[in-house]
């Protein structure tokens, strides 16, 4: 049980990780940009292995493909919503740099966040159910993903006026909401049936295939120009190899 919660809490830390090298270092853009699109690769991987496809094997592809839509719609909906209360930038440095963000723009941006690691840090603690010890190719994609998450939302959090601890409190915040996350996944995919993991995981591989799409892909490219093409491919790559291990 405590084990969903450490590892839930181990992926959320990378967004805090993020945010304290922003506070305290200065990251080139660039190696921001690799790194967004080494973590892109990643989680296409692991959404598309330890998700979906072990949603097919299990449920069947109906119950794949309900969650799947349902997971990618929704996403899509609350996405368009935060991006409407300021938290678009959430990901994307560059346009935080340019503009300010208000109270609420920062709140917006933190409101993001947590919309992200919630069904991602479920399906860590889901993927305890079976006995076979974590996912480890979930937390290493959720983990490496979060960084540059953490670094960009850090900027925007920043431009509105927040403050070093107060930032460091949010974030701090986010991987307690993660292992809260990946405790409730592992409660409640433990008396679920095939159908309804199926139903759940598909659904949390939707959203993040939305969510890359949408935030991850957009910022790696305007921060690493061509080659992310390349880094994405070896974050792809490297998801292969880890789930085969």
């Amino acid at each position: 049980m405590w084990t969903a919660a450490m590892w839930g809490g181990i992926s959320g830390s990378a967004v805090l990780l993020g945010a304290l090298l922003a506070l305290f270092l200065k990251i080139p853009r660039k190696l921001t940009g690799f790194i967004m699109a080494f973590g892109t690769g990643v989680l296409i991987g692991a959404a598309t292995y330890e998700l979906v496809g072990e949603s097919v094997k299990k449920g069947g592809l109906e119950p794949t493909l309900i969650g799947f839509m349902a997971g990618a719609v929704v996403f899509t909906t609350l996405d368009w919503i935060i991006s409407k209360r300021g938290g678009s930038g959430r990901k994307r440095s560059k346009d935080q740099d340019k503009a300010k963000t208000d109270a609420s723009g920062g709140l917006g941006i933190f409101v993001g966040t947590v919309m992200d690691a919630i069904p991602e840090s479920i399906m860590i603690g889901a993927s305890l159910v079976t006995g076979k010890g974590v996912s480890m190719l979930l937390v290493i994609a959720i983990f490496i993903s979060n960084i540059p998450e953490g670094l960009s939302s850090t900027i925007g959090l920043k431009k509105g006026g927040f403050t070093k601890w107060k930032i460091i409190g949010l974030w701090a915040s986010v991987l307690v909401i993660s292992s809260l996350a990946s405790l409730g996944g592992y409660f409640f995919m433990d008396s679920a049936g095939e159908y309804i993991t199926a139903i759940v995981a598909s659904f949390a591989g939707g959203g993040i295939i939305a969510m890359v799409a949408s935030t991850m892909m957009p910022e790696a490219y305007e921060e690493g120009g061509p080659a992310i093409g390349f880094m994405a491919a070896l974050g792809l790559l490297a998801s292969l190899v880890l789930d085969h291990l």
